[in-house]
């Protein structure tokens, strides 16, 4: 397992995005399924640096893992902001038109659709969401 942490700021997502690439790059990871975390790092680190702390600042980690045997990268985001559950929030309604959608949801939504196991722990005063994608 290899990990990252940096200043929870929109402006650090290309330097977790690249930290990822680079690993998966590594291993082999199909181009499809490395744009799809990629568009998972975005949504989950971009809620982490916009929400996570409030008006203060704090950091995130983010560790990924590459398991040979079952083909499987896992990315972890940990962070020590407000407690949340965004796996609680209820999906939203994609058959409405967009004028009549409530705002926001829709990146977790991608994300809990795109992953193969999307998982949330409050631990140790540690928000950890932990998302994993097959490789094949």
């Amino acid at each position: 397992m290899k990990s990252i942490t940096v200043e929870a700021k929109i402006q650090n997502v290309d330097k977790v995005t690249e930290f990822v690439n680079t690993i998966l790059e590594e291993h082999g990871c199909p181009l499809k399924i490395q744009m799809q975390l990629d568009v998972a790092i975005d949504e989950i680190f971009g809620n982490i640096a916009y929400y996570a702390y409030g008006d203060g600042c704090g950091d995130a980690t983010i560790q990924i893992e590459m398991e040979q045997d079952s083909r499987t990268v896992t990315l972890t985001f940990i962070d020590q902001g407000v407690p949340y559950n965004p796996l609680e929030n209820k999906d939203p309604d994609i058959t409405l038109d967009i004028e009549e959608r409530e705002i926001g949801g829709l990146g977790i939504f991608l994300v809990k659709k795109t992953m193969d196991e999307v998982s949330y722990e409050y631990a140790e005063r540690q928000n950890i969401l932990t998302l994993k994608k097959k490789l094949i």
